[in-house]
């Protein structure tokens, strides 16, 4: 219990402190089933960490792209994210495992159905309103730097 308050302290202090902001990202153009969306890319930990937690708008086609460092299960969660999300979890070819709906300020945990190298992070119900489904590719992920830890 204590470490984890300790990682949570961390994290809110590297966000305060604007240590990773949304400038600071790299931004990439992907695509999936045909739709064009702009993600910018959580490659570190602490990028990852913080993810779109205190935002309070995200772009109609933006999103954020989470680089894992290996091909592993990986699990989501919402807490200090105030905007209701959807998350693809992608394998390391591009082709999407599973997607979850999301609601803000909950720590329920969404977890990939299978081995995952990346998770985009975009409004909830983006995926389903146009009808992208486990299996079908991702496109542009090959832009994205590799994580970096």
């Amino acid at each position: 219990m204590r470490s984890i308050m300790f990682v949570s302290f961390f994290c809110a202090l590297l966000i305060m402190s604007g240590v990773v902001s949304a400038t600071d990202l790299q931004r990439i153009s992907l695509n999936i089933s045909g739709y064009t969306l702009s993600a910018e890319v959580a490659n570190t930990h602490a990028s990852r960490a913080q993810g779109l937690m205190f935002r309070k708008s995200l772009g109609e086609n933006a999103g954020m792209l989470f680089v894992f460092p290996r091909n592993a299960y990986y699990g989501m969660w919402m807490k200090n994210t105030t905007i209701p999300l959807s998350v693809a979890f992608i394998d390391e070819k591009g082709s999407i495992i599973n997607i979850a709906d999301m609601q803000p300020q909950t720590l329920f945990v969404h977890y990939s159905a299978g081995l995952a190298k990346y998770a985009l992070e975009m409004h909830v119900g983006w995926f389903s309103h146009r009808k992208i489904n486990a299996g079908d590719w991702v496109t542009g992920l090959e832009q994205a730097s590799i994580a970096a830890d």
